[in-house]
């Protein structure tokens, strides 16, 4: 079989499934870890924080090494770690200590997630063609459609099965990244700037908009990962509604609406003013957040949610491109910072969501606390217009 770079762009789509996989399957199971290892809600705040932390490290590594090992190397070796990590939820927590074991896997995936994170955005910025925004947000649209499916296909696995046998859905995730392998084996792939050098990272920091895009970077994993990492817990708990009706209107629901944001600019992007989008976006996001903690009746709250998932949607890759674009040269350094910066709202988000619901005993005043983040980017997007217009 002659393989073409449309089937790369096929293992990137694939690998970002699988990263939605690692950072979207274990939320799905904190009510069940509670109960079957009785982990408080600060031991799941800092599995959370393991997680992002561990991909805050892989990226700061990977900022200065991707290059010389390879995207090819990099891509397989991230979907190995994945692999491992998912297969490791299974086993485990039931052969050492639970919590000891949580953790375990959740720096494994963290490592595949984070190397994932660096490796594949790049991959598709290098592949021939000129709309590289609607590229990049078709990409990550494909996050939000793994995010989906693992909800639908977890949910009904758990009303098929019983979310007790949870252990053998981990493993049974494990065969996507392991079919990727294969994949990345086989497909071509281009490096950016391969004609020239790209810029270093400490030229980049020298740029004082470039930190303003790392500003960004940071709201946009937090606005996007505080609500979804506690919407299933927080509509089981919090609204008190069922597992399999909670999960179906909040986290599913939310990356619905993310994935159809994402892949609306994928398609349509060229007739759309990006900055615009992730200014109005941002404004939609607070509101969400608002009407998610405040709103009296539990539907309502949970359609919050949601909607949340399409105003966070393009806040992502829209930063990306935006990014790419004004630095042409930044090369695989950027993108790595840029993840790092991400990643760091990753962890800041959910965690900053989880301690002030945990100190104030409700998880509607941490997701308030959270609300802060997107009211930030909607600061910073509209400086940078203003800086543009300059």
């Amino acid at each position: 079989m002659a393989f073409t770079f449309r089937h790369t762009k096929y293992a990137a789509y694939i690998g970002y499934i699988t990263q939605a996989i690692v950072n979207n399957l274990a939320p799905l199971l904190f009510v069940s870890f509670q109960r079957e290892f009785s982990l408080s809600l600060d031991r799941i705040s800092v599995l959370i924080t393991m997680n992002f932390g561990v991909q805050i490290i892989t990226d700061i590594i990977a900022a200065k090494y991707v290059d010389r090992i390879g995207y090819r190397p990099a891509c397989v070796i991230a979907h190995i770690f994945a692999a491992l990590g998912l297969v490791g939820y299974g086993v485990l927590p039931f052969v050492i200590s639970p919590y000891a074991g949580l953790m375990i896997c959740s720096a494994v995936c963290a490592i595949g997630g984070g190397l994932t994170e660096v490796v594949i955005s790049p991959v598709v910025e290098a592949l021939p063609g000129n709309e590289k925004e609607s590229a990049m947000s078709l990409l990550h649209s494909f996050y939000c459609w793994g995010q989906v499916l693992v909800v639908l296909l977890s949910t009904l696995y758990f009303s098929l099965i019983g979310v007790e046998r949870w252990r053998f859905l981990s493993v049974i995730w494990a065969a996507i990244p392991l079919f990727n392998i294969f994949l990345f084996c086989k497909v071509p792939i281009r490096h950016l700037n391969e004609n020239g050098e790209s810029m270093p990272v400490r030229k980049l920091f020298c740029k004082k908009v470039f930190w303003l895009f790392i500003i960004l970077m940071i709201c946009a994993g937090a606005s996007e990962l505080a609500m979804s990492q506690w919407a299933s817990l927080f509509a089981e708990e919090g609204l008190g509604v069922s597992k399999t009706f909670g999960d179906l209107l909040g986290p599913c629901a939310f990356a619905a609406l993310m994935g159809i944001s994402r892949t609306v600019y994928g398609l349509f992007g060229s007739k759309m003013n990006l900055r615009r989008f992730i200014f109005g976006s941002g404004i939609l996001c607070v509101i969400s957040y608002l009407t998610a903690v405040f709103a009296p009746v539990p539907v309502v709250s949970l359609m919050g949610c949601a909607v949340c998932g399409l105003s966070v949607g393009i806040m992502w890759p829209g930063t990306y491109s935006i990014a790419a674009r004004r630095y042409e040269q930044g090369g695989t350094a950027m993108f790595a910072v840029l993840a790092l910066a991400g990643d760091v709202g990753c962890t800041s988000g959910p965690v900053l969501a989880g301690f002030v619901g945990n100190a104030s005993d409700d998880l509607k005043n941490g997701l308030l606390a959270a609300a802060l983040f997107p009211a930030i980017m909607v600061i910073g997007i509209a400086f940078l217009r203003k800086n543009d217009g300059k």
